[in-house]
């Protein structure tokens, strides 16, 4: 990534996202040696949705460090819930973080309408992972994504940017309690896609045959990605959680 990158001006006026930044960025650079590639290639103005990989529970604090060096604030997606707690709620609505709720379908389409105009209106990004969850490949492939990413992508035609992170694993293996600090300063590739074109379906937003093919395009992006940074190939089928008798959320039992 190059260090003469214009920052956008979510990162040049005051925010809550600097002491935050303060905070955060020292001791993950301290963890990790984060080396960015295709920064060009996340806008620097207006709405976007960044969709990674996910393989680590340290995965978040990499991606934040790698969009907030690009020039653009990190926000993410969050369990509803977490909004209501305490002064983490007040933290999450202060610095813009998206709620998804688990409701039906009908309400989950408007939920989406509403907050990709808001992402349009605020010329805002958001961060969303489309596994869900940490993948369950047990080579930390990309499995099988879901629709949320897509969706928001789809409401206002909001560009779709795939993204492939590796290396985390050495910091923090899935499940893993606690982090592995030595040696120190654990190389972390991570590379940014060109965005996603799923134009040809906006008008078939509502389908599920659609939003299928949209996330199937999104995960492949991603995939493709990931085989560049890991220089080896992905198996032919993506893993299906379900094919395997996983259940798709929460921790993945042993």
């Amino acid at each position: 990534m190059s260090r003469m990158a214009r920052r956008s001006t979510e990162t040049t006026r005051p925010s809550v996202f600097w002491p935050l930044a303060a905070l955060v960025i020292p001791p993950v650079a301290l963890i990790a040696k984060i080396r960015v590639r295709g920064a060009e290639k996340l806008p620097q103005e207006g709405a976007f949705i960044l969709a990674p990989n996910h393989y680590s529970e340290f995965d978040p604090l990499v991606v934040a460090v790698a969009v907030w060096r690009i020039g653009r604030a990190p926000r993410f997606m969050a369990k509803e819930s977490l909004f209501k707690v305490p002064v983490l709620g007040w933290f999450l609505r202060r610095t813009g973080m998206i709620p998804v709720a688990r409701t039906s379908s009908a309400a989950s389409a408007r939920q989406t309408m509403v907050q990709s105009q808001e992402l349009v209106e605020h010329g805002r990004g958001v961060i969303v992972y489309p596994e869900g969850t940490l993948t369950r490949d047990p080579d930390l492939w990309p499995m099988r994504g879901k629709s949320g990413a897509v969706r928001l992508a789809l409401a206002d035609g909001i560009p779709l940017i795939p993204m492939a992170q590796w290396g985390t694993q050495a910091i923090m293996g899935r499940y893993q309690k606690g982090l592995s600090l030595w040696p120190p300063r654990k190389p972390v590739q991570v590379l940014v896609g060109d965005p996603v074109d799923v134009s040809d379906l906006r008008g078939r937003a509502s389908e599920p045959a659609a939003l299928t093919e949209a996330t199937n395009r999104l995960m492949n992006a991603i995939t493709a990605l990931l085989e560049e940074l890991r220089d080896e190939k992905a198996p032919a089928e993506r893993w299906n959680p379900a094919s395997h008798g996983q259940k798709e959320t929460g921790r993945l039992d042993s």
